[in-house]
């Protein structure tokens, strides 16, 4: 006997419960198929400061995306510029290869001010 409804029709059966559930995998397929790019969002704090990398956003376009930076970053009126970068538009080094990136060359000690000595005579160097 079903519990609601008519007595006479049969109940459901779980196995036609778990037909009709949706699939968590065609949700989260959707979330990585997402049209909107990521951006990048700077933050100038006040004038004659620089820009600072506040954070990242989801947004179609860039309109968009300076709209959600202002009430995401700067809702407490935080800053007085705000600049959003397309992150794909980003060239960046690789953290990993920093060693050799960052590395002086060699033999070319004349570019730092180690490398000449203080001449005789002068006094504020």
């Amino acid at each position: 006997m079903a519990p609601h409804g008519n007595p006479e029709a049969p109940g459901s059966a779980a196995s036609e419960i778990n037909r009709e559930a949706p699939k968590v995998a065609a949700t989260t397929e959707e979330h990585q198929e997402s049209p909107w790019s990521l951006w990048e969002v700077f933050v100038r704090s006040s004038r004659g400061l620089s820009h600072v990398h506040a954070g990242s956003l989801h947004a179609p376009d860039a309109a968009m995306a300076l709209r959600n930076a202002r009430d995401l970053y700067t809702r407490r009126n935080e800053g007085v510029s705000i600049w959003v970068v397309p992150a794909e538009a980003i060239s960046s080094s690789d953290p990993d290869s920093k060693g050799s990136f960052f590395e002086s060359p060699q033999g070319k000690d004349y570019r730092h001010a180690t490398y000449y000595t203080k001449s005789e005579g002068v006094k504020h160097l």
